[in-house]
């Protein structure tokens, strides 16, 4: 439960950031419709897929580098700046998640 509200309330918080980021700063020209539903797509096969499977996966990654992928193919070029930031979010985040939050269980287990 408090994972679904954690949720709830970053993308209340955040959603614009997301949209604006996959909708015009990975690319160097902005998403056009046939663009945005092929990366929904292939966003939405690969989470399906993942679901089967039992994989953990983040959707925002997913759909991202869907975007990115749409405009490599449209030759409409990548913004590089945004695509090395992204790179390094998904290399970091779950070297993160382990060491912030294996330190909170052990400053729980000990305060409580």
């Amino acid at each position: 439960m408090s994972v679904a509200v954690a949720l709830g309330l970053g993308t209340m918080v955040g959603w614009k950031r997301i949209v604006v980021t996959a909708g015009e700063k990975i690319g160097k020209q902005h998403l056009t419709c046939a663009q945005g539903a092929s990366a929904e797509l292939v966003a939405a096969s690969t989470i399906g897929l993942a679901e089967v499977y039992g994989l953990p996966v983040s959707t925002t990654h997913i759909l991202s580098s869907g975007v990115a992928g749409t405009m490599a193919a449209n030759s409409s070029g990548l913004q590089w700046a945004t695509v090395r930031n992204m790179a390094a979010a998904w290399v970091l985040t779950l070297p993160a998640a382990i060491l912030i939050s294996g330190s909170l269980y052990f400053l729980f287990r000990h305060l409580f």
